[in-house]
């Protein structure tokens, strides 16, 4: 962090409780786990823990300054040990000096939120920009009001664009996450069924992802999905909106696309001007990241030949769509989270292949509250042109199965159950498809698959 201990005091409001006069520090850290020497802890207190519990520990594994708001320990023991700051609330100052520190570095900023396709575009985005920029972009899931302060805290001066991924459960969320940020340009994917549990109307859905814009003027740009029926309409007179597509009615669009196992091949138009590009990702979905992404890259001033070169960079985050090739049979790792919509691109990613079996082994789609059962009833339906067989796991396993149509399905309870059967499934040149929510960890079942041979 490119910040010096004043800084950090004024940015959190913070009380010095303990000054050991000897306030190094290099970056901060959440976890006494991870404690390396110098580093600042920052005692979050939530629901199932309270970091205040852990600061003896900090200290004792290095940590120079620890940030804390509840004293649970006895201040004249530890106050050799380094420096103590106390503030109102912790996570509160996590989120203050995330962006104090955001304006203090003033790179720009590139906000993406959406129901689907956040990562990927994220990912596209970076890779985009990659040959003219130097780009940060969030890692993994850290996307919330605790791991996106701390994304934005691993920046420094040597870069010139962070990508940062935003993420929400309910109303108000995306609003602190735009608050600290303080996006340039904006990115909405979609409006899906996602979180649909917590929000209970698309309505209310496009409401929360719309709070990314709260502190737009006319110098931000907002760039959305048109083929979404939600983001469709949206207009303002007091920032800038483009939108993307498959056709000449968008001012970014893509046209001629081909679809392949492991790669899509599509024309993009801007401006007047067009360019063939070859996304090392499958997918007709990934070319609607890709406009996206390549409404971004313009934007900051990246030509078609610079993105081109930029893909090589592409990092794409893991269980994506993670293509795993065993000797005689095919992987296709999706387990980082499922949703009705990108359940849908993923079977159509599987229907691509024509040579072995596909088998889409599907588990819960999570939060989805009062839809949950014609979601998962829908997503069945949907699965039964696209596949040979069909694998359901867990609660909605009758409503995946009251939908398919297909000729072959296998349905269990537990991942468990399904696990200590999956040596019998796999064939020669088979093609399993594995997605369900985060929650219910199918990488378990990804690892199962991995170690069987045939």
């Amino acid at each position: 962090m490119e910040l010096n201990f004043l800084e950090i005091v004024k940015a959190i409001n913070g009380e010095v409780l303990v000054d050991s006069k000897n306030n190094n520090f290099n970056s901060l850290c959440i976890d006494t786990r991870k404690i390396e020497k110098d580093n600042i802890f920052l005692a979050i207190n939530g629901e199932n823990f309270n970091g205040n519990s852990y600061v003896k520990e900090a200290f004792e594994k290095g940590a120079s300054i620890v940030i804390i708001d509840e004293i649970l320990f006895d201040i004249e023991e530890l106050e050799d040990k380094g420096t103590i700051i106390k503030v109102n609330n912790t996570s509160v100052a996590l989120l203050s000096l995330a962006n104090y520190y955001r304006k203090k570095l003033g790179i720009k900023v590139v906000g993406v939120t959406g129901s689907t396709g956040k990562t990927s575009t994220k990912d596209l985005i970076a890779s985009f920009l990659s040959d003219k920029y130097k780009v940060f972009k969030t890692k993994g899931n850290f996307n919330n009001q605790i791991g996106l302060p701390l994304m934005i805290l691993e920046l420094d001066s040597s870069y010139d664009v962070a990508v940062l991924e935003m993420g929400m459960s309910d109303l108000g969320e995306i609003h602190t996450l735009a608050e600290t940020a303080i996006p340039d340009i904006a990115v909405i994917t979609n409006i899906g069924l996602s979180h649909i549990e917590n929000l209970k109307t698309r309505e209310n859905i496009l409401k929360a992802k719309m709070e990314i814009i709260d502190f737009f003027n006319e110098d931000n740009e907002l760039i959305l999905n048109g083929e979404d029926s939600n983001l469709k309409n949206i207009n303002s007179k007091c920032f800038k909106i483009t939108k993307t597509g498959y056709n000449h009615e968008y001012e970014v669009y893509g046209t001629n696309i081909i679809l392949k196992e492991e790669e899509t091949e599509f024309e993009a138009h801007l401006n007047g001007k067009h360019h063939k590009f070859t996304l090392p990702m499958a997918g007709k979905h990934n070319v609607l990241n890709a406009m996206l992404a390549i409404s971004v890259a313009n934007k900051l001033g990246v030509t078609f030949e610079s993105m081109e070169k930029g893909i090589a960079n592409l990092e794409a985050t893991s269980m994506r769509l993670q293509l795993i090739k065993k000797d005689k049979f095919i992987i296709i790792n999706d387990c980082y989270n499922a949703s009705p919509d990108s359940m849908k691109s993923s079977l159509d990613v599987l229907n691509t292949y024509k040579s072995g079996r596909r088998i889409a082994i599907l588990g819960t789609m999570n939060e989805l509250g009062h839809e949950a059962f014609n979601a998962h009833k829908e997503v069945g339906e949907y699965a039964s042109d696209k596949v040979d067989k069909l694998v359901v796991i867990g609660d909605y396993k009758d409503s995946f199965k009251e939908g398919f149509n297909g000729e072959e399905i296998e349905i269990y309870t537990t991942k468990e159950e399904f696990i200590s059967n999956v040596q019998t499934l796999v064939k020669e040149n088979d093609i399993l498809l594995v997605k369900a929510s985060r929650g219910m960890k199918f990488e378990d079942i990804v690892n199962s698959i991995k170690q069987i041979s045939i």
